[in-house]
């Protein structure tokens, strides 16, 4: 049997490749929008792609499912239930899939979503008795799936559903039984991810906090306290895998855009300009009105904080390359109208001549020698467990999802502001969205608490 895992960092997502060289048949499991890396696999090794199989309804990643179809001739695969409008065949609790000495079966589990599913694996060819389960967005490592995300009329359901899922259906599963999730760290399916890729059963059942509850009551309580945040593309990339995503073939990847170009779409109405260098190069230079959002691992999810799904995109990027990166994550998450990118980069539209703005960048120890009272208003955009853990005297606690809604400091528009988080990337979607919204005085302190710690400041 042959197996392997594709991982995306950021999104944190995980997709499965299942097959028998000597069959010469694979499956892809949860499949990525981009599909190069299951091509080139099949080939490698001999397969053919013949089934495409989705354990849920994503959320949080447009599904590959239609790209990979369209390239291989593959069937797709989903819970008979699953209420969607693009050709599949159905699957039921029960069904087998047999790929030469692969057996996949399948499990009901919902929870996170009513129609998930999980898919018990058996290599034939080394014992009958399983050998993994890819539990989709059930279980993760040191985490389970969210229930809230199919509404909350639902939601008591989803809880009770989760929780038969996981102290039911998997009980009678063996502790060794390896577990591969569809998910892992830096997803917002779920709480608190381990960074690890796979574990099993066993040591989930005895160190994962989701899993050590001894009734329902308890277990409900403690997911209904807290769910993370839900991006505003989820609702928009749950819609478009409903119906199954455009294939990628219409859209234009080479849109090199020279400064008028690129001022004539600035002007239109729907247009938002994304700035995706890093702090510091936005800090020196960018054009007015743009919103930076950098090129780090978690882009895509703050991207779909940020932005509305649907927006025409014009990009800043620092090269082709870049942009060719940028392209390939937007389109995971659903985001395909973009409309072009600076050609020459912000360097271009400085010797053209045109208005730039900037966002200071101040250093932890200027910022200390400011800190008090009377000095500037200090903004911590980080979660509320970051801030507990330990923070700047006389800061605010101002979460950046709740400027992202638009809540605004109270404050003068002229007053000297400083945005800080842990690192300086949230702290300068903050100040971008706040200089768009009139605020004058703006400065993001540079490395976050990260770099205040390493310049052994105190918190409190």
């Amino acid at each position: 049997m042959y197996f392997n895992q594709i991982s995306v960092k950021g999104l944190g997502c995980q997709s499965y490749c299942i097959g028998c060289p000597a069959a010469q048949q694979m499956m892809v499991v949860d499949p990525k929008r981009d599909i190069q890396d299951y091509l080139d696999i099949a080939y490698q090794e001999g397969m053919r792609i013949t089934h495409i199989v989705n354990t849920h309804l994503h959320a949080d990643h447009i599904s590959g499912d239609q790209e990979l179809s369209a390239a291989t001739g593959a069937d797709i695969y989903i819970n008979d239930s699953v209420e969607i409008s693009y050709a599949h065949k159905g699957i039921e609790p029960g069904d087998v899939f047999t790929l030469g000495a692969a057996k996949v079966e399948v499990l009901h589990t919902p929870g996170h979503t009513p129609n998930s599913i999980s898919l018990v694996v058996t290599d034939t060819g080394r014992s009958d008795k399983p050998e993994m389960i890819l539990t989709g967005d059930l279980l993760f490592v040191g985490d389970i799936g969210r229930p809230d995300l199919p509404g909350a009329e639902i939601l008591d359901e989803q809880v009770e559903n989760l929780y038969n899922s996981l102290y039911k259906t998997l009980a009678a599963y063996p502790d060794y039984l390896e577990v591969y999730p569809a998910h892992g760290e830096g997803s917002l399916c779920g709480r608190g991810m381990s960074s690890k890729k796979s574990s099993t059963l066993g040591y989930e059942r005895s160190a994962n906090p989701m899993l050590q509850f001894d009734s329902f009551e308890a277990f409900k309580e403690n997911i209904m306290s807290a769910f993370p945040a839900r991006p505003k593309s989820f609702s928009y990339i749950i819609s478009t895998n409903r119906k199954g995503a455009d294939l990628l073939d219409a859209c234009t990847l080479d849109k090199r855009l020279t400064p008028d170009q690129f001022q004539e779409l600035m002007e239109e109405e729907t247009t938002l300009v994304m700035d995706t260098r890093d702090s510091a190069a936005y800090g020196g230079f960018h054009i007015p009105g743009s919103i930076n959002i950098g090129f780090e691992k978690q882009l895509a999810n703050w991207v779909g904080m940020v932005i509305d799904p649907g927006t025409e995109l014009l990009l800043v990027v620092e090269n082709r390359d870049a942009y060719d990166r940028m392209l390939t994550e937007l389109h995971r998450i659903g985001y395909d109208t973009v409309l072009g990118y600076l050609s020459g980069g912000i360097n271009e539209w400085l010797m053209s001549g045109r208005p730039v703005d900037q966002l200071a960048q101040i250093s932890p120890l200027q910022l200390h020698k400011k800190n008090g009272p009377d000095g500037p208003l200090i903004l911590d955009v980080r979660t509320m467990a970051e801030w507990n853990n330990g923070h700047i005297e006389h800061a605010i606690h101002f979460p950046l999802t709740d400027i992202l809604d638009h809540k605004m400091p109270k404050a003068d528009k002229d007053r000297e502001i400083v945005l800080q988080c842990g690192s300086g990337y949230r702290a300068n979607i903050a100040a971008s969205f706040l200089k768009d919204q009139g605020f004058t005085n703006i400065k993001s302190q540079a490395g976050g608490i990260f770099a205040w710690h390493n310049a052994n400041l105190p918190l409190v």
